[in-house]
């Protein structure tokens, strides 16, 4: 009896893996080309940035918030970035001491932003569904209208390489992401301040009385999110070489389907790592299939919402039936 319930377990925690598994067994039988090798590295590298993202968009929203302005925080990021390493800026620096600047400017420019919206939401309590939404129109605006929509070319060959190139026999982005979940894993398992994302999440009230600061807690995750934007921002920047005002403009969507897919609660204190790295890639399948059928972004971005849709009604319906039992 325990080993059939822990069964049980096992294939719910793990479900949205076993439906991907199912999902690619099926396109690829019906899809020519899905289970190509290009369209392999396709897949991975479509959805190692995202993956990140989506991870910064968990710790949001375990405790009962949503960060909204990750796109925006990819855009400035990749700008701050690009200026600083782009052979044409005024700045007298090698390619290297470039490239290593440029990232780090990328990563504070992330988590100063996540402490913009962390500030604003614990500070003033404001909603962080306005908040967010606020500072990804002010700053996707402040993109546009600091380059006049123009992108910014010629990185270093060094930093552009970094798509390509391998560790270990491990490809850089490949690595970046492993670093990224293991340690997103490691302070939401293993540290005080990730189980206080947790309690924060599920009962901010009791979690204060227990002696839980719970601003910091749900600062800290702003800025956990912004730093995933900007880690991100260096992976799509590297791949198409630019900087740009509207990078990572169109995964909004994505991101947020990613994680509410995974499983991880609307309402806070309940998410896996493990479920959103199962969420993201099924929304990279989902999209990398409609794609090869031929099928245009507006009915691609139909059935991605409408599955997302779903699945938050679904989660609704959960925890309205857990509230009445």
């Amino acid at each position: 009896m325990a080993s059939r319930k822990a069964f049980e377990i096992g294939i719910q925690d793990n479900l949205i893996f076993y439906v991907c598994l199912a999902y690619s067994l099926l396109v690829g039988v019906l899809v020519p080309g899905f289970f190509s090798a290009a369209n392999f590295w396709n897949i991975l590298f479509n959805l190692l940035p995202l993956l990140i993202v989506a991870l910064g968009q968990m710790v949001v929203m375990l405790t009962a918030g949503i960060d909204l302005s990750v796109t925006s925080t990819i855009a400035v990021s990749s700008l701050v970035g690009a200026y600083t390493m782009s052979s044409d800026s005024a700045l007298p620096l090698s390619p290297g001491a470039g490239v290593l600047l440029g990232i780090m400017f990328m990563l504070v420019c992330g988590a100063s932003i996540g402490v913009v919206n962390g500030l604003a939401v614990t500070r003033l309590g404001m909603p962080a569904f306005m908040v967010t939404l606020t500072t990804m129109i002010f700053f996707s605006g402040l993109a546009v209208w600091s380059t006049a929509s123009q992108n910014i070319y010629n990185l270093p060959e060094f930093f552009v390489d970094i798509t390509y190139q391998s560790f270990l026999g491990v490809p850089i982005p490949l690595l970046i992401a492993l670093v990224v979940v293991a340690s997103v894993s490691f302070l939401l398992n293993r540290t005080v301040p990730g189980q206080w994302l947790y309690a924060t999440g599920l009962n901010p009230t009791a979690a204060f009385i227990s002696g839980v600061d719970t601003a910091r807690t749900r600062l800290l995750a702003y800025v956990i999110s912004g730093l995933g934007a900007a880690v991100a921002a260096v992976l799509y920047m590297a791949r198409l070489e630019t900087g740009s005002p509207v990078l990572g403009q169109h995964i909004l969507l994505d991101v947020v389907g990613a994680v509410v897919i995974g499983g991880t609660s609307l309402f806070g204190g309940k998410g896996k790592v493990k479920w959103t790295v199962y969420g993201a890639l099924f929304i990279i399948l989902l999209d990398n299939s409609l794609n090869l059928m031929g099928l245009s972004y507006f009915l691609i971005m139909l059935v991605k919402g409408g599955i997302i849709l779903a699945a938050a009604v679904v989660y609704r319906v959960q925890r309205t039936s857990f509230k009445k039992a």
